[in-house]
């Protein structure tokens, strides 16, 4: 028999809203007494309050709709956002109300209760239906419509997470080829099919070109009363930061979506790089860049600056500053991947590579506006023309700034290398973390790679030669 899914969805919202009238009149308690709660009781439309948007809060980011179909991770980053929620709501309110007691201890009380609690709910909660399905309850009856590779994935996906509910029973399709033991039967024998075997879910996972068939599986679906879901063939061009949207009254997806898209996020890391780039040259390059352009002086004649034309954010092309590390004229041939013991760098070039300490007259690159602390590297031209050959998404890169250092430079993929087979692994592999990074930039993120950044400088571990 299987428990109505509403049902579940309502138990859990109903035991999480009495966690949080429990949460709040114990945190309220310790935090100066139950007495005074009581006297005050203007903080009861608080909690009021709270119920209240917890619920739609719940609701908006889908907390509670299919709970067992998404990923425990998930959850737990779905219920940190709702406890955040609630900490500003009671912050907010408090500040209004000119509350005097009920004030840090109760706020910290209460919303680390809530995360801690309905955290345990939601772990108990997996467990109980993971046992209820160990034993053949509480499943629903799930085939999928298409057997190609889309179809056979998703298969495998539900195979291996149990806890999901979806008991998947064969495949329907017109192939004849395929393996007649996951093979239910085709398409023009859909309605005994679901009858036979009790469907509950249907899976669509029809390739483009049978477009054709999907109106009349959606009406045989529709008249046997079974819920239908379909995966679009072309999902596989879609970025997992993707975003559904409604413009008018046709639902559109974008392909990608990237954070710093939003000004908010923009104007936060723009911030941070003026107030860094600021801070790091009055106490830092102060000192430091005298003493580098003194010993590049001494250690071979030419300016101790070196400047680049490299591709920056929306291809726009830009004057890349860095310390001279190579012999004059030695930049003719930059094309060939400087390599350990290159002859070209200078005695103090190899030590400012290796620590990334080229690098730092990019600060006024970040100053400009040209780039930021954090990003992709930029490419020179020559070497991002040729990057293309190799990765046709490249260009993807360039819709944020590039910057001083990346998520793929503390991974250890900075620079070239000569073996054709190798670079080619590496560049491809740099590339792939570039356009991870924008797709899940954070502020924390920019912080935690900065950190590693000036760990492997001081460890003279930056992969560079």
């Amino acid at each position: 028999m299987i428990v109505n899914q509403r049902s579940l969805q309502n138990l859990r919202l109903f035991i999480d809203l009495m966690i949080i009238n429990l949460v709040f009149v114990v945190a309220a308690s310790l935090a100066q007494s139950i007495d005074i709660l009581v006297a005050r009781n203007y903080m009861f439309i608080l909690l009021l309050l709270l119920n209240i948007i917890w619920y739609f809060s719940s609701a908006m980011i889908r907390f509670y709709d299919e709970g067992g179909l998404r990923y425990l991770s998930f959850q737990f980053i779905n219920i940190g956002k709702n406890s955040f929620i609630q900490l500003i709501v009671a912050v907010i309110f408090i500040f209004i109300a000119k509350e005097d007691l009920f004030t840090r201890n109760f706020i910290l009380l209460y919303s680390g209760g809530i995360f801690f609690l309905i955290t345990i709910r939601t772990i108990f909660f997996r467990k109980f239906l993971s046992s209820l399905r160990a034993k053949g309850k509480n499943l629903r009856n799930t085939i999928i419509i298409g057997a190609g590779e889309v179809g056979n994935n998703f298969a495998k996906m539900l195979n291996d997470n149990p806890d999901f509910g979806l008991h998947f029973l064969g495949f329907v399709d017109d192939n004849d080829s395929i393996h007649k033991s996951t093979l239910l039967g085709s398409t023009g024998e859909l309605s005994s099919i679901l009858t036979t075997n009790k469907i509950d879910e249907v899976i669509i996972a029809l390739p483009a070109y049978a477009s054709d068939k999907l109106n009349e599986v959606i009406k045989i679906c529709n008249t046997n009363a079974v819920r239908t879901h379909i995966i679009p063939d072309y999902f596989k061009f879609i970025s997992k930061k993707f975003q559904l949207n409604m413009m008018g009254n046709f639902p559109i997806i974008t392909v990608r979506q990237e954070p710093l898209d939003e000004f908010q996020w923009r104007f936060i890391k723009r911030s941070f790089d003026l107030l860094f780039a600021i801070v790091v040259l009055l106490l830092i390059c102060s000192w430091l860049f005298p003493l580098i352009i003194i010993l590049i002086k001494i250690s071979s004649k030419g300016e101790a600056f070196f400047f680049q034309d490299r591709i920056g954010k929306n291809n726009k092309i830009f004057k890349c500053y860095k310390f001279r590390t190579m012999h004059l004229n030695s930049d003719k041939k930059s094309f060939i991947p400087t390599t350990k013991d290159d002859p070209r760098v200078t005695g103090i070039g190899k030590f400012l590579r290796r620590s990334n300490m080229d690098e730092l007259p990019q600060i006024f690159n970040v100053l400009f506006g040209d780039m930021s602390f954090v990003g992709p590297r930029p490419h020179p031209i020559a070497f991002n023309n040729a990057y293309t050959e190799l990765y046709d998404e490249i260009k993807l890169r360039h819709l944020v700034r590039p910057g001083i250092t990346g998520w793929a430079q503390v991974h250890g993929l900075r620079g070239d290398v000569v073996d054709e087979v190798e670079q080619r692994i590496r560049t491809i592999k740099r590339i792939e973390h570039d356009i991870w990074y924008i797709e899940n930039w954070s502020f924390s993120l920019d912080l935690q790679i900065i950190f590693l950044t000036v760990w492997q400088m001081i460890k003279a571990d930056t992969k560079g030669f």
